[in-house]
C-alpha cells in the first residue's frame, strides 16, 4: 500500500526528497565542515522523523513557522523560531547555506504572499529546495479526495460540510468549511517557475503523472 503519511519514515516520496536534500547538505559539509539550513514553515517533527539522514553535529537548522511548537528537538543544533517565513528581515542575505521548504508555499495564502515567500527563500540562502503538490495531479493531497481542488468553492465547501476529508475534520458550518477550502492553494509548474526563476524545476511522478513539483537552486560550495 502506498504510504503518503507526512510523518512516516516509510513515505517513499518524502524519503527520496530527503535523500536529495541530504546530498546538497553533505556537499557543504564536505567542503566547509558545516552547513546552516533554514526550514521555511518547517516543524521540529520533520527533523525528528528524518534524523537518521543528517549529521546534526555539523548541521545547524532553524525552523521558522507561525504556530508555537512544544516538541523537543532531536539535537541542540535544531531550533524553532516563531515567525513568518514571508518576512525574514531579521536574517541577512545568504545567511544560510540552504533554504528548505516541504509542502508549505501552498498554505501561505495570497499570490502576493507566495511571492514574498519565494523571494525570501532565494534571498536568505545560497541554495534552496522547495517542494509543493502539483495542482494538476487528480487527487488533492490534503483532503485526499479526487478533483475537489478543481471544483468551484461553492461546491467544495459543501463537500467539507458533508464529510471528513483527509487532514480536515467534517465542518460544522459554512465558515469552518471555507477555512478548509482556502487552507491550500495549489500551484502548477509554470507558476513555480515564475516564483523561482533561477530554479531547476523537476517533478515527482506517480504512474507517469506529476504529483509534486520541486524547485531547486544549488550553488556549488566554495
Amino acid at each position: 500500500m502506498l504510504n503518503i503519511s507526512p510523518v512516516s519514515p516509510n513515505n517513499s516520496f518524502r524519503k527520496r526528497r530527503v535523500a536529495l536534500l541530504a546530498k546538497i547538505i553533505d556537499e557543504y559539509i564536505a567542503i566547509k565542515g558545516r552547513c546552516r539550513l533554514i526550514d521555511m514553515g518547517g516543524t521540529l517533527e520533520f527533523w525528528n522523523v528524518w534524523n537518521t539522514f543528517f549529521d546534526y553535529e555539523k548541521l545547524e537548522i532553524v525552523c521558522v513557522n507561525l504556530p508555537a511548537q512544544s516538541m523537543a528537538a532531536p539535537h541542540s543544533n535544531v531550533r524553532y523560531l516563531q515567525g513568518n517565513a514571508c518576512d525574514l528581515s531579521d536574517f541577512e542575505d545568504k545567511a544560510f547555506e540552504v533554504a528548505f521548504s516541504n509542502s508549505v508555499i501552498e498554505h501561505v495564502g495570497s499570490w502576493a504572499n507566495m511571492q514574498r515567500f519565494a523571494n525570501e527563500t532565494a534571498r536568505v540562502a545560497k541554495s534552496y529546495f522547495v517542494q509543493t503538490p502539483n495542482f494538476w495531479f487528480p487527487v488533492e493531497p490534503h483532503a485526499r479526495l479526487p478533483i475537489v481542488h478543481w471544483l468551484p468553492n461553492q461546491i467544495n465547501y459543501r463537500i467539507h460540510m458533508a464529510t471528513k476529508a483527509g487532514f480536515y475534520a467534517k465542518a460544522a458550518n459554512v465558515g469552518e468549511a471555507m477555512v478548509s477550502v482556502e487552507d491550500a492553494e495549489l500551484l502548477d509548474a509554470r507558476q513555480m517557475a515564475y516564483l523561482f526563476p533561477d530554479a531547476d524545476i523537476k517533478h515527482e511522478r506517480v504512474l507517469g503523472l506529476s504529483k509534486s513539483i520541486l524547485a531547486t537552486r544549488h550553488q556549488t560550495p566554495a
